[in-house]
């Protein structure tokens, strides 16, 4: 599952998952004086512009945890699809494990690959910092993928997940969606409460709903991102509370038993949002035929995205509508919620 990126008040370089997802990112030169094709510099950065068009051919060594998890399934779809797309793209995929030694172990045997770029989303960020160090002092420039290193000079670029923001949208979506009903009540259903992420999301959403006068959260049970445990913790939260008008559920995967509890409660009395943006969840909400009526995305798109930043890497190429010769240091991902009113813009990115 996703952890806490390092940007949670979200400092960074802002990209909508939707924009990010087209592919369109790739252009200009990473040098400040661009050259001509005399050789000669050049003031002109549209001369330097790339597309999809076939280039400096690159490879590119990508090392992730197992996917036990649909969110951690997708980010491994979503890099190898991508580069696909690119005939000078050659992937180096690793098995995912979810043993540190054992990542560690990946990265290196990419390490003396020598391949040209290497794109991590590390099982433990703090744990794979030296070995993302290796690889840069090696001359390898990192893409580090959403879960963050422990320090900056073990990777070229970091690009990721807001958490915080997650939960800043889910708690001003229920806010608008409440906000003309007083005395308004809202429980939160959240994931591991060991991992900083969780926390980040719950404080995201607690300080959106500081703006909301008349809501108020009166229960919170934390689950742990699986079907059984979202089921087990939804039923205690409806035992203990029986009434509210709103329902934050942090991961889509955990949201599935918690539909099922709240299905064999005969519950129907409150509106549940959602996190991540499963395609189950994305289903339901265009059913329209259940309590649950968003979902706030954590899009693992950003996997393609961090292939097309180590193809522009690889390619000594910047961003596409940035006046940069370089790619940004770090690239957080807005969390937009799908509700029945954008949905059909979204279905494609929901993950299995």
């Amino acid at each position: 599952m996703p952890e806490t990126s390092p940007f949670a008040s979200r400092r960074g370089l802002l990209f909508g998952a939707a924009a990010l997802s087209t592919g369109a990112l790739i252009t200009g030169c990473t040098s400040n004086e661009p050259k001509d094709s005399d050789g000669a510099a050049s003031d002109d950065k549209s001369q330097q512009v790339a597309d999809d068009k076939p280039g400096k051919q690159v490879t590119i060594g990508f090392a992730g945890p197992q996917a036990d998890h649909g969110w951690l399934n997708a980010i491994n779809d979503n890099a190898k699809e991508r580069a696909k797309k690119y005939s000078d793209v050659t992937l180096e995929s690793t098995e995912g494990s979810n043993d540190t030694a054992a990542q560690i172990g990946q990265v290196e045997t990419l390490i003396n690959k020598k391949v040209d770029v290497l794109v991590i989303l590390p099982a433990d960020g703090k744990a794979l910092t030296q070995v993302g160090l290796k690889a840069m002092k090696a001359g390898i420039p990192v893409v580090n993928l959403d879960r963050v290193f422990a320090s900056p000079q073990a990777y070229r670029c970091w690009i990721g997940g807001d958490n915080y923001g997650m939960g800043l949208s889910a708690g001003h979506y229920i806010g608008e969606k409440l906000k003309g009903k007083k005395n308004a009540k809202v429980v939160e259903l959240a994931g591991l409460d060991n991992l900083e992420l969780t926390k980040q999301r719950s404080k995201g959403f607690d300080d959106a709903l500081k703006n909301y006068s008349n809501i108020e959260k009166v229960a919170r049970q934390a689950a742990e991102f699986t079907v059984e445990s979202g089921q087990q913790k939804m039923s205690q939260l409806l035992q203990a509370q029986k009434n509210f008008d709103a329902l934050w559920n942090h991961d889509d995967d955990q949201g599935v038993g918690a539909l099922r509890a709240i299905k064999q409660a005969g519950r129907d009395d409150f509106l549940m949002v959602g996190g991540a943006g499963a395609l189950s969840a994305m289903q339901a909400i265009e059913s329209d035929d259940s309590v649950l009526k968003a979902t706030v995305l954590y899009p693992p798109s950003m996997a393609a995205s961090a292939i097309d930043l180590a193809r522009a890497l690889g390619q000594s190429k910047g961003v596409s509508g940035m006046a940069e010769f370089e790619i940004p240091a770090f690239i957080t991902l807005y969390s937009a919620v799908v509700d029945k009113e954008n949905i059909s813009k979204y279905m494609s990115t929901g993950f299995k």
